[in-house]
């Protein structure tokens, strides 16, 4: 059974299982602890809820990864955040975006790149280029996968364990207009994978400083090809679905252009356009919160718009 424990703005919440002060700006959240799965491992998942929030009200669901990243800079291991409360909060007294809850799924360090690498993509290649990337590290020391890659598994989590336990635990729009997901880096790579693969459950994908290499080397990497060749086949309907897509120009952002001009011409062939989506590019930006910070508004306002499809 999962439990439901909830921080209010601003306030100091303690048990035993964590003590921590929650700093938002508008808002609460209950978080459901240990979030138990039969397709992935136990992990936290934090339900941002709007000012005026109410039981007598429907709400749009954003669903979105690396969840102890978004809220409180205090919290987090890097002292970032995505100020995805400061952002929904002003869009929403604006009266900009649709009413709308925000579920905060954490990642499991360890599991990271097994849970967000698009397996289908994976499978289709070679059983040495397989092993080769199993065998890839983070700066020459930190191994990138603890396990297989297993990201059909963790779309299945969301799909038929998570968004159940929240349609029945919040008052929801159940339908895929109202049903949308989000992240940035690896995290984007696998919110593109959940429009692809659920078209049914997901209207829109907000995909931020996407991660095409999959590793950290581009040189005889056959990763972004073999992403580009899966998703490019898979896109869903544009008549039903809006996709956003944005990449910096230093750090590891500086990695992501070639790719992403390729993924764009696959846009406009599946038919997409500026109705339905959206790729920006900001110099100068790196590879960080504080830089999907800075631009998190733009595409909460291009999924959440309050005239909808």
């Amino acid at each position: 059974m999962q439990k439901l424990i909830v921080l209010f703005a601003v306030c100091f919440f303690a048990n035993n299982a964590f003590t921590q002060n929650l700093h938002l700006a508008g808002g609460s959240i209950v978080r459901i602890e240990h979030f138990t799965s039969k397709n992935i491992t136990a992990r936290n998942v934090d339900v941002w809820l709007p000012p005026g929030y109410s039981n007598t009200k429907k709400y749009a669901v954003l669903y979105m990864h690396d969840g102890q990243m978004l809220f409180d800079s205090s919290t987090t291991w890097n002292k970032k955040e995505w100020g995805v409360d400061e952002a929904m909060t002003e869009l929403l007294q604006k009266k900009l975006i649709q009413n709308c809850i925000v579920v905060a799924v954490w990642n499991d360090a360890k599991q990271r790149h097994a849970d967000y690498f698009p397996q289908k993509p994976f499978e289709q290649l070679a059983k040495a280029q397989q092993d080769s990337i199993y065998k890839a590290t983070q700066s020459g020391n930190f191994s990138l996968f603890a396990s297989a890659v297993h990201s059909d598994q963790y779309l299945k989590f969301f799909v038929k364990e998570l968004k159940p336990f929240i349609d029945k635990n919040f008052p929801t729009f159940k339908d895929r207009n109202h049903t949308f997901i989000a992240g940035s880096s690896m995290g984007g790579l696998i919110s593109l994978y959940a429009i692809c693969e659920y078209p049914d459950i997901f209207g829109g994908a907000a995909c931020l400083s996407t991660h095409w290499p999959g590793l950290f080397n581009t040189e005889n990497n056959p990763v972004p090809a073999a992403f580009l060749s899966y998703f490019s086949k898979h896109l869903p309907s544009p008549l039903q679905h809006r996709i956003y897509f944005d990449y910096g120009t230093a750090t590891l952002d500086s990695m992501y252009k070639p790719y992403q001009l390729q993924m764009d011409e696959a846009m406009k062939k599946a038919g997409y356009n500026s109705k339905n989506w959206m790729t920006k590019e900001f110099v100068g930006e790196d590879h960080s919160e504080n830089a999907w910070r800075k631009r998190l508004k733009i595409p909460l306002l291009f999924m959440l718009q309050q005239n909808g499809h």
